[in-house]
């Protein structure tokens, strides 16, 4: 595909791209930072073509990439594996991501950080389970021990049985720790960190009881 451009215009539906015509026909998209180095009159080679076409693809990916980062942080596994479900091939891919890392928009050690203070502050969880979560997403287990070393088990801990303490109140003090340490468990916390948290919660509720 050669030829003269005779028309540069922005599409209808998303006035983020333009068509390109060459020879009064419509040859290619483009998106508009690309096409603004266009100019009318401008002979386009075959290899020029084509280099606009890879560069602009290049740019869609980027800006999916872009699109699915703004909703939350992500690890470089999840970007990497929702642009190969768009049949995007690796080396476009790899030129995405070595673009969001330049940018400081991927970063796995920033990811995990997130990941786990979000989940001490809206829903606490053990270590066992953290490293899980974290592995599942594709977080390496040096940052991810790095990070999780920083988490105050005990403290989160307390903060995870504090609601399901009060529901279980009214049980017997035997039933209400066993309960409470089942809870724990399976939030990913150990037995210890658990049974301890278990006492004190029994031992608070009955102080303010007394009160």
């Amino acid at each position: 595909m050669t030829g003269k451009i005779t028309a540069l215009k922005y599409q209808k539906k998303n006035p983020d791209r333009v068509n390109v015509y060459l020879d009064g026909h419509f040859a290619f998209g483009l998106s508009a930072i690309l096409a603004a180095s266009l100019k009318l009159g401008e002979f386009l080679s075959e290899a020029q073509v084509e280099s606009l076409r890879n560069r602009d693809d290049a740019e869609v990916a980027y800006n999916r990439a872009l699109n699915y980062l703004s909703y939350r942080p992500r690890s470089k596994a999840e970007v990497r594996t929702y642009l190969q479900r768009r049949s995007m091939p690796d080396t476009l891919i790899e030129t995405v991501m070595e673009r969001l890392v330049r940018a400081g928009l991927l970063d796995d050690e920033a990811f995990a950080r997130f990941w786990v203070e979000n989940r001490e502050r809206f829903r606490p969880k053990g270590v066992r389970a953290l490293r899980y979560e974290l592995r599942s997403k594709g977080i390496g287990d040096e940052i991810a021990e790095r990070i999780l070393a920083t988490v105050d088990v005990s403290a989160s801990a307390y903060e995870a049985a504090s609601k399901k303490a009060r529901q279980l109140s009214h049980l017997d003090q035997q039933t209400f720790e066993r309960k409470l340490v089942d809870y724990l468990a399976r939030r990913g916390f150990d037995y210890e960190i658990a049974q301890e948290i278990a006492q004190r919660s029994w031992r608070e509720l009955k102080e303010e009881g007394d009160r």
